[in-house]
């Protein structure tokens, strides 16, 4: 095992101070490390906004094994220059919407050095576009870059109003996770690199994290698509009228406790064997889930906080996930779910010869709800850097590092 003992006590840097940034960050501190938090300019002025009497990070955060913290925290350093924040650590992590990627990494790059250790949660096909931006830019930096299925809590920005409050709650605590580097020759590295980031604790004192078999097992593994998209696009008539002509407040509103059904569910498992027919015709890995995982209000989310026996019935209410929307269909669980996630599977699917029927339909399904074509906006596997190869020229990227032009 490679010694990276010398991350200790060193600061990190989260790049990005969105939802998941922020409360990564505090996470971080609250375990014992100097944090300098950074966001860029135009989202900086909201997302670095009211910082300075500290951050507070709280919640019930249940998890299968108990761990918990909570506090208010003050970052080392809260700032908008991507040098000074990348200058100061050896570990940076990436938490930038899937949308921003190429952007923050075109803004990133120039100063990269060697031995760095990026980690880019969720990954979202972030390491294939990093890499990718990193040939263009003609950067040969000697750095590990990797990405996960997940971040390692689900967590909301606290608001008041019109307001965003210094503050978030977490609502769960994964004890597992799929993660993977670009290319698989540094995975060793990017998972030890895992027990200095003081976010991912729980994860390490859990079941620990899973090495991924490549990024696009991560890709693949992400369960957002799977969870998100039908119950947005089956629940729209729920999230529409609720707290409209029934539920008492909008904002007790849930995806899990108001819209998933047996019916909703076989939708979902649909999905997923579509997922993994795709996933075996490319020789690459998925996270396994049993069919009967996905008949539960917390479905196959469950698995990532409390384990594989999770289940909570339909005839019972959720009480963890009360209140975490969607509260319109025009979300993030559809806006970036449907082009990144489900259009890189239609994708997949066309190129490898598997059909993708269900997934297809979500697409056109979110296209006509939103008024948008997402068959036109959504990644392509050129965009991501991989169009061009054959099977074994994949493979041999993928693993070794090797990119074929």
């Amino acid at each position: 095992m490679k010694d990276l003992s010398y991350l200790e006590n060193k600061p990190i840097a989260v790049l990005g101070a969105g939802g998941i940034g922020k409360a990564m960050a505090a996470d971080c501190v609250l375990g014992g490390q100097d944090v300098i938090l950074c966001d860029i300019e135009p989202f900086a002025k909201v997302s670095l906004a009211n910082l300075e009497n500290g951050f507070r990070f709280h919640g019930d955060q249940p998890s299968r094994y108990g761990f918990r913290r909570e506090g208010t925290v003050h970052f080392k350093k809260v700032t908008t220059d991507l040098k000074e924040a990348m200058d100061a650590a050896d570990i940076l992590i990436v938490a930038v919407p899937a949308v921003g990627h190429t952007a923050f990494f075109e803004k990133m790059i120039p100063y990269l050095r060697d031995g760095q250790i990026i980690h880019i949660f969720p990954d979202n096909y972030g390491t294939l576009l990093f890499r990718k931006v990193m040939r263009s830019m003609k950067s040969d930096k000697k750095i590990v870059v990797g990405g996960w299925s997940s971040a390692p809590f689900g967590s909301r920005i606290d608001t008041e109003g019109p307001y965003v409050l210094p503050s978030t709650r977490i609502m769960y605590r994964a004890v597992t996770l799929r993660g993977a580097a670009l290319p698989m020759t540094d995975q060793e590295v990017f998972l030890e690199s895992v027990k200095y980031i003081r976010a991912m604790d729980a994860i390490t004192t859990g079941d620990g994290p899973v090495g991924a078999d490549t990024v696009m097992d991560t890709g693949f593994s992400n369960v957002n698509p799977i969870l998100h998209c039908p119950g947005v696009i089956l629940g729209a008539g729920a999230i529409e009228n609720y707290g409209v002509i029934y539920g008492d407040n909008k904002k007790d509103f849930s995806i899990y406790c108001h819209v998933y059904s047996p019916t909703v569910s076989k939708v979902q498992y649909t999905v997923y064997q579509e997922e993994c027919a795709i996933a075996k015709a490319m020789g690459v890995g998925i996270q396994p889930f049993r069919e009967e995982q996905f008949y539960s209000r917390s479905n196959i989310l469950g698995c990532e906080y409390m384990g594989d026996e999770m289940f909570v019935p339909f005839e019972d209410v959720y009480e963890m996930a009360l209140g975490t929307g969607p509260f319109t269909v025009n979300h993030r669980y559809l806006t970036e779910d449907i082009p990144i996630g489900c259009h890189v599977f239609h994708e997949l699917g066309k190129k490898y010869g598997i059909k993708t029927p269900t997934i297809d339909s979500m697409i056109s399904m979110a296209s006509a709800m939103l008024g948008r074509d997402f068959y036109a906006e959504g990644y392509t596997l050129d965009y991501l850097g991989i169009g061009h190869m054959n099977e074994e020229e994949l493979q041999d990227y993928l693993r070794r590092g090797a990119y074929k032009e």
